[in-house]
C-alpha cells in the first residue's frame, strides 16, 4: 500500500489536489505496479512563513 505525503509552500486548489493525486497514483501504477485502489496521497500544505530555503523563509524570498 503506497502511502505519498506531498508537502508544499502555501496553498492548492482542490483541482490542483486533485490532478497531482491522478498523476501520482497513475506513476505508482505505471512504474511500480501498485493499484490505484491501495494508493494513499496526503497532501499538506505549510504556511510561506513556516517553510525556509537557502537559510531564508519563503516569505523573505
Amino acid at each position: 500500500m503506497p502511502y505519498v505525503n506531498v508537502k508544499v509552500a502555501g496553498p492548492l486548489t482542490k483541482e490542483q489536489k486533485s490532478a497531482l493525486a491522478d498523476k501520482i497514483t497513475s506513476a505508482l501504477e505505471e512504474v511500480a505496479g501498485k493499484h490505484p485502489k491501495s494508493t494513499y496521497v496526503v497532501f499538506e500544505e505549510i504556511e510561506r512563513e513556516n517553510w525556509a530555503a537557502g537559510g531564508k523563509l519563503l516569505t523573505e524570498i
